[in-house]
Protein backbone atom coordinates (compact mmCIF):
# COMPACT_ATOMS: atom_id res chain seq x y z
CA UNK A 1 0.00 0.00 0.00
CA UNK A 2 1.24 3.47 -0.86
CA UNK A 3 2.17 5.96 0.34
CA UNK A 4 4.27 4.24 2.97
CA UNK A 5 6.92 5.32 5.45
CA UNK A 6 9.96 3.08 5.85
CA UNK A 7 11.35 3.40 9.39
CA UNK A 8 14.92 2.13 9.74
CA UNK A 9 15.06 1.13 13.40
CA UNK A 10 18.61 -0.26 13.28
CA UNK A 11 19.91 3.09 12.07
CA UNK A 12 17.97 4.82 14.85
CA UNK A 13 19.45 2.41 17.40
CA UNK A 14 22.97 3.13 16.14
CA UNK A 15 22.30 6.87 16.27
CA UNK A 16 21.16 6.48 19.88
CA UNK A 17 24.29 4.52 20.77
CA UNK A 18 26.53 7.29 19.47
CA UNK A 19 24.59 10.13 21.13
CA UNK A 20 24.37 8.27 24.46
CA UNK A 21 28.08 7.44 24.31
CA UNK A 22 29.02 11.09 23.81
CA UNK A 23 26.73 12.18 26.64
CA UNK A 24 27.82 9.51 29.13
CA UNK A 25 31.45 10.43 28.63
CA UNK A 26 30.54 13.68 30.40
CA UNK A 27 28.29 12.04 33.01
CA UNK A 28 25.01 13.01 31.33
CA UNK A 29 21.86 10.93 31.02
CA UNK A 30 19.76 10.96 27.85
CA UNK A 31 15.98 10.85 27.65
CA UNK A 32 14.99 9.60 24.21
CA UNK A 33 12.12 11.65 22.81
CA UNK A 34 9.89 9.64 20.49
CA UNK A 35 6.92 11.97 20.00
CA UNK A 36 7.83 12.41 16.32
CA UNK A 37 6.64 8.85 15.62
CA UNK A 38 3.55 9.07 17.85
CA UNK A 39 5.52 6.76 20.17
CA UNK A 40 5.89 3.92 17.71
CA UNK A 41 6.78 1.00 20.03
CA UNK A 42 9.39 -0.40 17.61
CA UNK A 43 11.19 2.95 17.59
CA UNK A 44 10.93 3.18 21.38
CA UNK A 45 12.59 -0.23 21.65
CA UNK A 46 15.34 0.88 19.25
CA UNK A 47 16.01 3.90 21.50
CA UNK A 48 16.23 1.65 24.54
CA UNK A 49 18.58 -0.78 22.79
CA UNK A 50 20.67 2.27 21.94
CA UNK A 51 21.03 3.00 25.64
CA UNK A 52 18.74 5.92 26.46
CA UNK A 53 17.88 6.24 30.15
CA UNK A 54 14.18 7.04 29.71
CA UNK A 55 11.58 7.53 27.00
CA UNK A 56 9.71 10.84 26.68
CA UNK A 57 6.61 12.02 24.88
CA UNK A 58 4.38 15.09 24.87
CA UNK A 59 1.13 13.12 24.93
CA UNK A 60 -0.21 10.68 27.50
CA UNK A 61 -2.05 8.83 24.72
CA UNK A 62 1.34 7.94 23.27
CA UNK A 63 2.88 6.84 26.57
CA UNK A 64 -0.03 4.42 26.97
CA UNK A 65 1.31 2.56 23.91
CA UNK A 66 4.55 1.60 25.68
CA UNK A 67 3.29 0.67 29.14
CA UNK A 68 4.66 -2.86 28.74
CA UNK A 69 8.19 -1.57 28.11
CA UNK A 70 10.47 -1.74 31.15
CA UNK A 71 11.70 1.85 31.21
CA UNK A 72 11.08 5.17 32.89
CA UNK A 73 8.51 7.24 31.01
CA UNK A 74 8.49 11.04 30.95
CA UNK A 75 5.65 13.36 29.98
CA UNK A 76 7.55 16.30 28.47
CA UNK A 77 4.63 18.65 27.89
CA UNK A 78 3.25 20.35 31.00
CA UNK A 79 0.03 18.49 31.89
CA UNK A 80 -3.50 19.65 31.29
CA UNK A 81 -5.44 19.78 34.58
CA UNK A 82 -8.02 17.44 33.03
CA UNK A 83 -5.46 14.66 32.51
CA UNK A 84 -3.74 14.43 35.90
CA UNK A 85 -5.24 11.01 36.68
CA UNK A 86 -3.75 9.55 33.52
CA UNK A 87 -0.46 11.38 34.06
CA UNK A 88 0.19 9.68 37.39
CA UNK A 89 -1.03 6.39 35.93
CA UNK A 90 1.04 6.29 32.73
CA UNK A 91 4.02 8.61 33.35
CA UNK A 92 6.70 8.12 35.98
CA UNK A 93 7.76 11.76 35.67
CA UNK A 94 6.23 14.91 34.22
CA UNK A 95 7.53 18.41 33.57
CA UNK A 96 5.50 21.18 35.23
CA UNK A 97 5.26 24.94 35.65
CA UNK A 98 1.97 25.58 37.50
CA UNK A 99 1.52 25.03 41.24
CA UNK A 100 -2.20 24.33 40.90
CA UNK A 101 -1.54 21.52 38.43
CA UNK A 102 1.22 20.06 40.61
CA UNK A 103 -1.19 20.10 43.55
CA UNK A 104 -3.74 18.25 41.40
CA UNK A 105 -1.06 15.70 40.49
CA UNK A 106 -0.29 15.29 44.20
CA UNK A 107 -3.96 14.58 44.93
CA UNK A 108 -4.21 12.15 42.01
CA UNK A 109 -1.05 10.35 43.11
CA UNK A 110 -2.51 10.01 46.61
CA UNK A 111 -5.64 8.43 45.16
CA UNK A 112 -3.47 5.96 43.26
CA UNK A 113 -1.34 5.34 46.38
CA UNK A 114 1.90 6.26 44.63
CA UNK A 115 4.42 9.07 44.31
CA UNK A 116 4.81 11.05 41.13
CA UNK A 117 8.12 12.61 40.09
CA UNK A 118 8.27 16.10 38.62
CA UNK A 119 10.76 18.40 36.96
CA UNK A 120 9.94 22.09 37.34
CA UNK A 121 10.50 24.00 34.12
CA UNK A 122 12.26 27.35 33.97
CA UNK A 123 12.38 29.81 31.08
CA UNK A 124 15.79 31.06 29.93
CA UNK A 125 14.45 33.25 27.13
CA UNK A 126 12.73 31.02 24.58
CA UNK A 127 9.44 32.18 26.15
CA UNK A 128 7.57 28.92 26.08
CA UNK A 129 6.80 27.15 29.38
CA UNK A 130 8.54 27.67 32.71
CA UNK A 131 9.32 30.14 35.48
CA UNK A 132 10.98 33.27 34.13
CA UNK A 133 11.48 35.08 37.44
CA UNK A 134 13.69 33.48 40.11
CA UNK A 135 11.66 34.92 43.01
CA UNK A 136 8.41 33.63 41.50
CA UNK A 137 10.10 30.25 41.08
CA UNK A 138 11.23 30.14 44.72
CA UNK A 139 7.80 31.15 46.04
CA UNK A 140 6.22 28.27 44.13
CA UNK A 141 8.90 25.87 45.36
CA UNK A 142 7.88 26.64 48.95
CA UNK A 143 4.52 25.02 48.20
CA UNK A 144 5.78 22.26 45.93
CA UNK A 145 8.25 20.95 48.51
CA UNK A 146 5.45 20.42 51.05
CA UNK A 147 3.47 18.03 48.83
CA UNK A 148 3.55 14.47 50.16
CA UNK A 149 2.97 12.50 46.96
CA UNK A 150 5.18 14.59 44.69
CA UNK A 151 8.90 13.90 44.39
CA UNK A 152 10.84 16.93 43.19
CA UNK A 153 13.56 15.64 40.86
CA UNK A 154 15.02 18.86 39.54
CA UNK A 155 14.61 21.61 36.98
CA UNK A 156 14.48 21.69 33.21
CA UNK A 157 14.49 24.13 30.34
CA UNK A 158 13.20 24.19 26.79
CA UNK A 159 15.08 26.09 24.10
CA UNK A 160 14.87 26.52 20.31
CA UNK A 161 11.32 25.18 19.83
CA UNK A 162 9.24 28.37 19.67
CA UNK A 163 11.48 31.40 20.15
CA UNK A 164 14.30 29.73 18.15
CA UNK A 165 16.77 30.67 20.90
CA UNK A 166 19.98 28.72 20.36
CA UNK A 167 21.66 27.62 23.61
CA UNK A 168 24.91 29.34 24.56
CA UNK A 169 27.09 29.30 27.65
CA UNK A 170 25.54 32.65 28.64
CA UNK A 171 22.03 31.21 28.25
CA UNK A 172 22.65 28.77 31.10
CA UNK A 173 23.91 31.31 33.65
CA UNK A 174 20.34 31.78 34.89
CA UNK A 175 19.88 27.99 34.99
CA UNK A 176 22.81 27.73 37.38
CA UNK A 177 21.47 30.62 39.49
CA UNK A 178 18.15 28.86 39.94
CA UNK A 179 19.92 25.73 41.15
CA UNK A 180 21.93 27.85 43.59
CA UNK A 181 18.75 29.53 44.85
CA UNK A 182 17.21 26.13 45.61
CA UNK A 183 20.29 25.10 47.57
CA UNK A 184 20.56 28.34 49.52
CA UNK A 185 16.88 28.79 50.39
CA UNK A 186 15.68 25.22 50.82
CA UNK A 187 18.80 23.08 51.10
CA UNK A 188 17.55 21.19 48.04
CA UNK A 189 19.73 19.86 45.25
CA UNK A 190 18.56 18.72 41.82
CA UNK A 191 19.18 15.07 40.91
CA UNK A 192 18.13 15.98 37.36
CA UNK A 193 19.07 19.20 35.60
CA UNK A 194 17.56 18.74 32.14
CA UNK A 195 19.26 21.41 30.09
CA UNK A 196 17.62 21.10 26.72
CA UNK A 197 17.32 18.96 23.63
CA UNK A 198 19.08 18.26 20.33
CA UNK A 199 20.01 21.94 19.93
CA UNK A 200 22.16 21.76 23.08
CA UNK A 201 24.14 18.71 21.96
CA UNK A 202 26.63 20.75 19.92
CA UNK A 203 28.00 22.06 23.23
CA UNK A 204 29.12 18.52 24.07
CA UNK A 205 30.92 18.27 20.73
CA UNK A 206 32.54 21.69 21.21
CA UNK A 207 33.53 20.99 24.84
CA UNK A 208 31.55 23.96 26.22
CA UNK A 209 28.59 22.28 27.95
CA UNK A 210 28.03 24.00 31.34
CA UNK A 211 28.39 21.78 34.41
CA UNK A 212 24.91 22.80 35.58
CA UNK A 213 23.42 20.32 33.07
CA UNK A 214 23.26 16.55 33.61
CA UNK A 215 20.44 15.47 31.28
CA UNK A 216 19.36 16.12 27.70
CA UNK A 217 16.03 15.25 26.09
CA UNK A 218 17.00 14.18 22.58
CA UNK A 219 14.66 13.40 19.71
CA UNK A 220 15.59 14.93 16.35
CA UNK A 221 19.31 14.22 16.61
CA UNK A 222 18.77 10.50 17.27
CA UNK A 223 15.86 10.02 14.89
CA UNK A 224 17.15 12.08 11.95
CA UNK A 225 20.85 12.75 12.63
CA UNK A 226 20.32 16.51 12.40
CA UNK A 227 20.00 19.64 14.54
CA UNK A 228 17.89 22.05 12.51
CA UNK A 229 18.19 24.86 15.08
CA UNK A 230 21.95 25.08 14.59
CA UNK A 231 21.90 24.01 10.92
CA UNK A 232 23.97 20.93 11.79
CA UNK A 233 24.14 17.64 9.90
CA UNK A 234 26.14 15.19 12.02
CA UNK A 235 28.39 13.01 9.78
CA UNK A 236 28.65 10.39 12.55
CA UNK A 237 24.92 9.67 12.33
CA UNK A 238 22.48 8.09 9.90
CA UNK A 239 20.17 10.54 8.11
CA UNK A 240 18.12 8.26 5.85
CA UNK A 241 16.12 6.89 8.76
CA UNK A 242 12.63 7.79 7.55
CA UNK A 243 12.03 7.18 3.84
CA UNK A 244 8.65 8.11 2.37
CA UNK A 245 7.60 6.20 -0.75
CA UNK A 246 4.69 7.28 -2.93
CA UNK A 247 3.13 6.18 -6.20
CA UNK A 248 2.98 8.13 -9.42
CA UNK A 249 -0.56 8.71 -10.75
CA UNK A 250 0.10 10.90 -13.81
CA UNK A 251 3.00 11.62 -16.16
CA UNK A 252 2.64 14.37 -18.81
CA UNK A 253 4.53 17.17 -20.55
CA UNK A 254 3.20 20.57 -19.48
CA UNK A 255 4.28 24.22 -19.31
CA UNK A 256 6.33 25.13 -16.25
CA UNK A 257 4.24 28.25 -15.50
CA UNK A 258 0.45 28.14 -14.87
CA UNK A 259 -1.70 29.90 -17.45
CA UNK A 260 -4.30 32.51 -16.54
CA UNK A 261 -5.01 35.03 -13.79
CA UNK A 262 -3.00 34.18 -10.66
CA UNK A 263 -4.67 34.26 -7.24
CA UNK A 264 -3.78 32.28 -4.14
CA UNK A 265 -3.46 28.55 -3.72
CA UNK A 266 -5.56 26.36 -1.42
CA UNK A 267 -3.46 27.43 1.57
CA UNK A 268 -3.59 31.16 0.95
CA UNK A 269 -0.12 31.39 -0.58
CA UNK A 270 0.89 33.15 -3.78
CA UNK A 271 3.04 30.61 -5.65
CA UNK A 272 5.96 31.65 -7.82
CA UNK A 273 7.09 29.45 -10.73
CA UNK A 274 10.23 29.70 -12.85
CA UNK A 275 9.65 29.60 -16.60
CA UNK A 276 11.63 26.62 -17.92
CA UNK A 277 9.44 25.94 -20.92
CA UNK A 278 7.74 22.59 -21.38
CA UNK A 279 8.74 20.08 -18.72
CA UNK A 280 8.16 16.39 -18.13
CA UNK A 281 6.07 16.25 -14.95
CA UNK A 282 4.77 13.57 -12.62
CA UNK A 283 2.02 13.73 -10.03
CA UNK A 284 2.24 11.53 -6.92
CA UNK A 285 -0.57 10.50 -4.61
CA UNK A 286 0.73 12.48 -1.65
CA UNK A 287 0.04 15.94 -0.29
CA UNK A 288 0.10 18.38 2.55
CA UNK A 289 -2.50 16.37 4.45
CA UNK A 290 0.08 13.58 4.63
CA UNK A 291 3.40 15.33 5.18
CA UNK A 292 5.35 18.58 4.89
CA UNK A 293 6.44 18.64 1.22
CA UNK A 294 9.11 21.24 1.96
CA UNK A 295 10.79 18.71 4.26
CA UNK A 296 11.11 16.04 1.56
CA UNK A 297 14.26 15.39 -0.46
CA UNK A 298 13.96 13.04 -3.45
CA UNK A 299 16.44 10.17 -3.24
CA UNK A 300 16.92 10.65 -6.98
CA UNK A 301 18.80 13.98 -7.23
CA UNK A 302 17.48 14.50 -10.77
CA UNK A 303 13.90 14.83 -9.51
CA UNK A 304 12.63 18.21 -8.30
CA UNK A 305 9.55 18.94 -6.20
CA UNK A 306 7.57 21.72 -7.87
CA UNK A 307 4.44 22.12 -5.77
CA UNK A 308 1.94 20.34 -3.55
CA UNK A 309 -1.75 20.61 -2.77
CA UNK A 310 -3.67 18.74 -0.09
CA UNK A 311 -3.28 15.40 -1.84
CA UNK A 312 -1.15 15.89 -4.96
CA UNK A 313 2.66 16.22 -5.13
CA UNK A 314 3.94 17.60 -8.45
CA UNK A 315 7.44 16.69 -9.60
CA UNK A 316 9.71 17.78 -12.44
CA UNK A 317 11.18 14.54 -13.83
CA UNK A 318 12.61 16.00 -17.06
CA UNK A 319 16.21 15.22 -16.08
CA UNK A 320 15.47 11.87 -14.45
CA UNK A 321 17.33 9.14 -16.40
CA UNK A 322 14.91 6.34 -15.49
CA UNK A 323 11.53 5.97 -17.12
CA UNK A 324 8.76 7.12 -14.78
CA UNK A 325 5.23 5.87 -15.48
CA UNK A 326 1.92 5.76 -13.59
CA UNK A 327 2.55 3.14 -10.91
CA UNK A 328 6.24 4.01 -10.50
CA UNK A 329 7.43 4.52 -6.93
CA UNK A 330 9.29 7.70 -5.93
CA UNK A 331 11.19 7.78 -2.62
CA UNK A 332 12.03 10.78 -0.42
CA UNK A 333 14.15 11.35 2.66
CA UNK A 334 12.15 13.03 5.43
CA UNK A 335 13.44 15.77 7.67
CA UNK A 336 11.98 16.20 11.17
CA UNK A 337 8.90 18.12 10.04
CA UNK A 338 8.08 15.85 7.11
CA UNK A 339 8.58 12.78 9.28
CA UNK A 340 6.41 14.22 12.04
CA UNK A 341 3.44 14.68 9.71
CA UNK A 342 4.01 11.38 7.90
CA UNK A 343 4.13 9.46 11.18
CA UNK A 344 0.92 11.16 12.28
CA UNK A 345 -1.01 10.68 9.03
CA UNK A 346 -3.47 7.75 9.07
CA UNK A 347 -3.17 7.61 5.27
CA UNK A 348 0.47 6.50 5.34
CA UNK A 349 1.42 2.91 6.12
CA UNK A 350 4.35 2.54 8.50
CA UNK A 351 6.87 -0.20 7.70
CA UNK A 352 9.62 -1.16 10.15
CA UNK A 353 12.92 -1.90 8.39
CA UNK A 354 15.75 -3.67 10.23
CA UNK A 355 19.37 -3.46 9.24
CA UNK A 356 21.58 -0.39 8.68
CA UNK A 357 22.69 -1.21 5.15
CA UNK A 358 22.23 1.32 2.39
CA UNK A 359 22.12 5.10 2.73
Amino acid sequence: MYPRLLIHTKKIEENAQWVVGQARALGLTVTGINKNTCQNPDVAQALLRGGVDAIGDARIENLKKIQTLDCEKWLIRIPMPSEVENVVKYADLSVNSEVSVIQALDAAAARHKKNHQIIVMVDLGDLREGYFDIEDFCQSMETILTLTHITFMGIGVNLSCTGAIVPTVETYEKFALMQEALKERFGVSCPITSGGASSTFYMIKDGILPQCINNLRVGELILYGTDVSNHLWYPELHHHTFILETEVIEVKDKPSVPIGKVGKDAFGNEPVFEDKGIRHRAICALGQQDTDPEGLTPLDPDIEIIAASSDHLILDITDCPRKVLPGSIIAFRCNYGAGLHANTSPYIEKIIVDGSEGL
